[in-house]
């Protein structure tokens, strides 16, 4: 006579397997649509909150079949265990963001001077929804000097346009794009301002017949007209924004993985025979950008260092 012994299942294991996998798959389809797709980043943390409930509720759940496997040898210890693996992602993300918020500044706009930040060519603005943002506090730029000692101005003694060439081929391989600029005709080289050749000669050639010369003077007709408003307005110069010399460059980005935005701004400046850098970076939401801000900043910064290696200054 065969005996055979029935095992005891543990649903518990099982059904902490079905919410792993829930969670998981939830997650990833929430990290691609944000990454790749329209989903906003306010939509995307509440999406991440929602997928590690479930993945919350898979661990106890998972411990209790690995506890009945373990006392009367219960079904389930493999089920147990894979619905660990699966909420190990969905639980780590909230818990690497929760780490960032509590160890980082509350900051969402770095800069590397602090007391003449550069400013935006368009102002960013997107909607919060549930992630207010409040104004800057006032011991922020304290904060970031005690947080981020690291993130400062460069100095190069080059030219004005071999500094600005090398800053778009850094932001270019930084995966930095460029939206918006001004002042991009100070960082043309020298050459380029010249007059062509045929324009000097066309200026040396003589006048047509029937002309006089330029040097000798017009007969007088009478007085000449007073011009137009519109002729004077047109021919005033525009107000001066900035120092002359000054080239600013808008920039948007996206974190590798998460695909978080940020909106950023780099200011060249030519004094005397130094180009000066300046770096702002700004998270698009929230009132906290976990850190990335001056990561973003210090990289693009450090590359273009290397990248301008034998002429950098202090």
């Amino acid at each position: 006579m065969i005996i055979r012994f029935d095992r005891p299942v543990s649903r518990s294991a099982f059904l902490a397997r079905r919410l792993g996998l829930f969670a998981l798959g939830m997650l990833v389809l929430v990290l691609l649509a944000h990454r790749f797709g329209p989903l906003k980043t306010p939509d995307f943390v509440a999406l991440v909150l929602i997928a590690a409930i479930p993945a919350i509720l898979a661990v106890p759940l998972a411990l209790l079949g690995l506890a009945r496997l373990w006392q009367i040898g219960a079904l389930g210890g493999v089920a147990a265990t894979w619905a660990l693996v699966y909420v190990a992602l969905p639980l780590a993300l909230p818990g690497y963001g929760a780490y960032r918020y509590l160890t980082r500044p509350v900051l969402y706009d770095v800069s590397s001077d602090l007391t003449d930040r550069p400013e935006w060519l368009s102002v960013p603005d997107a909607p919060q929804h549930f992630l207010p943002r409040p104004a800057p506090p006032a011991g922020a730029a304290t904060a970031q000097g005690s947080a981020y000692p690291g993130l400062t101005g460069r100095r190069y003694e080059g030219a004005l346009d071999r500094v600005y060439e090398a800053v778009r081929k850094v932001a270019e391989a930084n995966r930095l794009v460029v939206t918006a600029s001004r002042g991009q005709e100070y960082a043309m080289p020298d050459f380029a301002l010249r007059p062509t050749t045929e324009e000097i000669v066309t200026a040396n050639e003589p006048a047509p017949s029937g002309l006089p010369p330029a040097d000798e003077a017009l007969p007088e007709t009478g007085p000449l007209p007073a011009s137009r408003p519109s002729d004077e307005l047109a021919s005033m110069p525009p107000e001066p924004t900035e120092p002359p010399g000054t080239v600013r460059l808008q920039l948007t980005t996206r974190t590798l993985i998460l695909g978080l935005p940020f909106d950023a701004v780099i200011r060249l400046r030519e004094e005397a025979e130094m180009t000066l850098v300046d770096m702002r970076v700004a998270s698009r939401f929230g009132p906290h950008d976990l850190g990335f801000g001056d990561q973003i900043a210090e990289d693009f910064l450090h590359t273009l260092d290397a990248e301008l290696l034998g002429i950098a200054g202090n």
